[in-house]
């Protein structure tokens, strides 16, 4: 079994563009992100602290907003507009999840698409389901790097994705299917995941709930990347993955943390350098 270092990857990954980063600073330029976050979710707090910490680390400018829980709508869409005319700034992020009297789906679509860096909008997802070049989901994205930094041969494996999420779930489907797997997406619906499960040669799985995949699940020699992040009831980071048991019938796994994890902040700042090339 071989573990799967999300931690190197992305450093590899973060080395690249500090190279590129520099190259463009010498010549009087820079790249920029905007973070917005709203209210003060734990989690939120260090997802954008580790985004911040990326941009340090790489060489891009970062701007941070921070807003009370109780901001209004208009307030938030009026800055992305004029975040959106700036020109020192390249992506624009809004950290999920906001608080319920906002709505989500109307304060992403304000993000200008050129600069939507998560890969949410309808133009850069459609871009992605059409096979063209585009700023896909971070996280997809980094699965697709780890797996090729790992020199797995994606073409002609049978793929099962656990998760049909806009995020995660049919992005990688898609981002699978360009690289010639045959896939299939499970979800909450499916009658008995196991039939699928068993006979896959990679599993990706999505669905944010503790050690879901299970040992009597897959087959010997599996490649399994687990996009899952929970925290037990002794506060320790687990994934979806029930890893203990699972890895002993594995190839390829990714542990939680410091697997995918490190990937989908690394290829936020790669969609940015991305958006900045093609402005």
């Amino acid at each position: 079994m071989i573990l799967i270092d999300g931690k190197k990857v992305s450093q590899t990954v973060r080395e690249e563009i500090k190279k590129e980063i520099s190259e463009i600073s010498e010549q009087g330029k820079h790249v920029g992100l905007a973070v917005i976050i709203i209210g003060d979710d734990p989690a939120s707090q260090v997802y954008v602290r580790n985004k911040i910490n990326a941009c340090n680390e790489t060489g891009i400018l970062s701007r941070r907003y921070a807003f009370p829980a109780n901001v209004s709508e208009t307030e938030i869409i009026e800055l992305i507009e004029t975040l959106n005319n700036d020109n020192d700034i390249n992506g624009i992020l809004v950290q999920l999840p906001l608080p319920k009297h906002l709505n989500k789906e109307r304060i992403l679509s304000a993000i200008d698409p050129k600069k939507d860096v998560d890969g949410f909008s309808a133009e850069q997802s459609g871009k992605t389901f059409l096979g063209e070049e585009a700023l896909s989901g971070c996280t997809p994205e980094g699965i697709i790097t780890l797996l090729k930094a790992y020199n797995i041969k994606i073409e002609g494996l049978n793929a099962v994705v656990i998760g049909r999420s806009n995020i995660v779930g049919k992005p990688a489907a898609i981002l699978l299917l360009k690289e010639n797997a045959t896939v299939t997406v499970c979800h909450t619906r499916t009658k008995d995941i196991k039939l699928y499960t068993k006979n896959a040669d990679l599993i990706i799985v999505a669905v944010g709930k503790p050690k879901f995949l299970t040992k009597d699940m897959v087959k010997d020699g599996v490649i399994v990347i687990d996009a899952g992040i929970n925290r037990t009831e002794e506060g320790k980071l687990c994934g979806d993955v029930d890893f203990e048991n699972v890895s002993k019938k594995c190839s390829y796994i990714t542990p939680v943390p410091g697997g995918v994890g490190p990937m989908t902040v690394t290829m936020l700042m790669y969609n940015t350098l991305k958006a900045f090339k093609n402005a």
